[in-house]
């Protein structure tokens, strides 16, 4: 790989490499996946900023990628990490065979909240979260296109501003765990059925364990329906079986609330 657009540390370390672009996932980012390393290319912003941050926190306490050059070039930020071994949990292997799917997710959510935040350098709790969603509605960086067809329109809310009104009026009590921010079946790798990384950790920190939850539980349900495979559905799945699994009860008005959150972002 020659490019004479990328800042002179990046370049110098992929020249010559052959790449692959990665589709798949719903992020703004331009990924390109070499033998051993990817080269997330987005611009820059906390996320990026938090993404390297994080994954050198983590680094000996969860299986994340190791930060191998950062640099920020005219607004563009450029991180080169290795790459995660396994394939992603919305691979085929995984969505034919839900129960090995639930183990596989439920495993990853353990690891998460296993950790013990006290020293943690992120900070993605409401109050944190509620002032960027609040500069998102006023700068017109919600994308609309890419919300649930039910969040806007003549049965939900009028605008992204009102749907801020509403979640600073109906802010949950929090349960603070260490959170992925967005738990999604690509985020998580997996190989022989054992989680070997998480990827996309821009989002990640402290936050409430239903942050996880309703990501997770969107992306599955989503996932099974057909949404991201071309229209084909999967059979033996019903998203409540997550918290089955996990042992928890299912909490309506809180997956509810970081799911709509989520629409901001």
């Amino acid at each position: 790989m020659e490019k004479t657009w990328l800042p002179d540390s990046i370049r110098s370390a992929v020249n010559g490499k052959k790449y692959e672009e990665n589709q798949i996932g719903m992020s703004s980012s331009k990924v390109l996946v070499f033998d051993d390393m990817v080269l997330k290319i987005q611009k820059a912003s906390m996320e990026t900023e938090n993404e390297v941050r994080v994954c050198n926190w983590l680094k000996g306490r969860l299986p994340v990628p190791e930060i191998i050059e950062y640099c920020v070039s005219s607004e563009t930020s450029y991180c080169l990490m290795s790459r995660i071994s396994g394939k992603m949990a919305c691979d085929e292997t995984y969505l034919n065979a839900p129960e090995k799917l639930l183990e596989v997710v439920t495993d990853a959510i353990k690891m998460l909240w296993s950790l013990d935040i006290a020293d943690c350098p992120c900070n993605n709790t409401l109050d944190v979260k509620l002032e960027m969603a609040k500069y998102n509605v006023e700068n017109g960086l919600v994308d609309m296109e890419n919300t649930e067809p039910e969040t806007f329109g003549p049965h939900g809310f009028d605008s992204p501003r009102s749907l801020l009104c509403w979640l600073e009026d109906n802010r949950p009590k929090e349960d603070i765990v260490f959170s992925h921010g967005d738990f999604s079946l690509p985020n998580i790798f997996v190989d022989g059925g054992k989680v070997t990384g998480f990827i996309d950790l821009g989002k990640t920190g402290a936050a409430d364990r239903w942050q996880d939850l309703a990501i997770c539980y969107r992306s599955i349900a989503h996932n099974f329906a057909g949404k991201y495979n071309g229209g084909k559905a999967y059979k033996g799945w019903r998203p409540e079986l997550l918290f089955e699994r996990l042992e928890i009860e299912p909490e309506p008005d809180k997956l509810k609330y970081y799911i709509l959150l989520d629409e901001l972002f």
